[in-house]
């Protein structure tokens, strides 16, 4: 009779705590389901292309680099005339489709390089030290930039001492002449509105305009790049005209074809797109090829019974694929052969401070007559 009495009395407790328990584990759910993090949807990172490890911006469909000399005539500053350095052209999807280099005879350095680069990672400074260390020489670089950000003329200017001072002196100029792909910063690029009219009559200014400092100015009667009309959503509106594909005037192009015996070279600031780098000297290539296809000997120089070994001069971009070859030396009959055998040839990529750089250098070909 005890136990009845018992357990009338702790039933309505025993119902509470159930309650009690029941309550809390529908908050639980309801909190356990409120906390669930939908998935948030994946960003999708820019695929690298051949386009943007060349330090380009925008739907570039055609590079062509031009470089000239600057000289003094009559105490005025002259520009040589253009020699192509190097072309290039890109697919939609910025695959690089054709590359050709072409190098600037008298413009081989000898030493060791030391780069700075500015805030597009595009190099500003160079130092050229002998191989104990001591200053050889200084330059400096100076760029123009188009609308997409690419620059299209660049100065080179050396250092020199003058009434005990140092200053830089225009040396050389590049110009890079890009054609872009239609899309919709382009078209805002090409539609240049002029500015509106005011009313108010202009106001002179009576302080005298600034001097263009010496790296930036041209040769002769050529100046600077003149100023547009701002462009809604695009800085600094270049010359260019609408269409299929669209070309930036008063382009700039890479630095000359300069080679150096070694070439130190930290790697730019992040995010940044690869500068141009001059190609680096490697010599003789013959040892250093994966893949080295041999020539075919000619029947018309098998019946001259000519021999003999040609040498080839190659420029090798940084996938260590040939970009051009151009014969130096050996019998005329097989020079042909030698360069279509030379295009075919595959290096592995050279790197420095971890930055692929293309690399210029020979390739034998010896012919002789089987016995």
């Amino acid at each position: 009779m005890f136990m009845p009495k018992l357990s009338a009395k702790l039933l309505p407790t025993t119902i509470c705590l159930l309650t009690i328990a029941s309550a809390a584990a529908a908050q639980n759910n309801l909190t356990a389901k409120a906390n669930v993090v939908s998935p948030q949807p994946v960003k999708a990172t820019p695929t690298e292309t051949d386009r943007t490890r060349d330090g380009l911006a925008g739907p570039v469909r055609r590079v062509r680099t031009e470089v000239a000399k600057l000289s003094n005539a009559n105490g005025h500053q002259v520009e040589d005339k253009r020699v192509v350095l190097e072309t290039a052209s890109y697919d939609i999807k910025g695959t690089k489709t054709e590359n050709q280099y072409f190098p600037v005879a008298g413009s081989t350095l000898t030493g060791k390089e030391i780069y700075k680069y500015d805030e597009r990672g595009n190099i500003s400074e160079m130092t050229l030290l002998n191989s104990d260390g001591t200053l050889l020489g200084k330059e400096v670089y100076k760029y123009d930039y188009d609308p997409l950000g690419n620059w299209t003329r660049m100065t080179t200017s050396v250092a020199v001492v003058e009434g005990g001072k140092v200053n830089f002196e225009p040396t050389e100029v590049t110009y890079r002449t890009i054609a872009y792909y239609l899309d919709e910063n382009v078209l805002k690029m090409a539609q240049v509105t002029p500015p509106a009219e005011s009313a108010q009559p202009a106001k002179v200014d009576a302080k005298p305009a600034a001097v263009p400092s010496p790296a930036n100015k041209t040769a002769g009667n050529h100046t600077t790049a003149t100023a547009l009309p701002a462009v809604k959503g695009v800085a600094n509106p270049g010359n260019t005209n609408a269409g299929a594909v669209l070309s930036s005037n008063n382009a700039n192009v890479a630095p000359a074809a300069s080679t150096a015996v070694v070439v130190d070279a930290p790697p730019p600031p992040a995010n940044m797109p690869k500068p141009l780098l001059k190609p680096v000297s490697g010599g003789v290539l013959n040892g250093k090829a994966i893949s080295l296809p041999a020539p075919t000997y000619p029947e018309a120089a098998k019946r001259m019974r000519a021999t003999g070994t040609v040498t080839v001069e190659v420029v090798v971009d940084e996938t260590g694929k040939v970009m051009s070859a151009r014969a130096t030396d050996g019998p005329a009959v097989l020079r042909d052969v030698a360069i279509q055998a030379a295009m075919r040839a595959k290096f592995s990529a050279t790197t420095l401070s971890g930055q692929p750089v293309k690399v210029t250098g020979i390739i034998n070909y010896k012919f002789a007559m089987a016995q």
